[in-house]
């Protein structure tokens, strides 16, 4: 008589639902603030130090405009009157980071 194999159970975790860069497999921002044309966007990285995993955080800014074809771009260049724009998108984002860092690594990974 030949044995039946039993089937195996597989546990997945309850109710573990995918990130949305688990499921898109690439790195979409934390938050984003913007004021007018400037913006600051924040995000999450991590890195192997010390043989341990680590995260970290990056925040960079830009400024959109539209060129000589009507169509968006952005840069990291401001003009001088995009500063108080600048001050306030980084200053949020850091509010943000500094509320929300109790797992993140805050110190540079190199």
């Amino acid at each position: 008589m030949e044995k039946l194999n039993k089937p195996t159970l597989v546990e997945k975790p309850a109710n573990k639902v995918p990130s949305v860069n688990e499921v898109m497999g690439r790195n979409l921002p934390e938050k984003k603030f913007r004021s007018g044309a400037v913006a600051a966007t924040i995000w999450s990285n991590s890195a192997v130090r010390d043989n341990k995993p680590v995260k970290y955080r990056t925040i960079s800014l830009q400024r959109s405009y539209k060129d000589k074809n009507d169509e968006w771009q952005s840069t990291d260049s401001l003009r001088t009157s995009d500063l108080p724009r600048a001050i306030l998108v980084l200053q949020k984002a850091y509010e943000y980071v500094a509320l929300n860092s109790e797992e993140i690594e805050e110190e540079s990974i190199y």
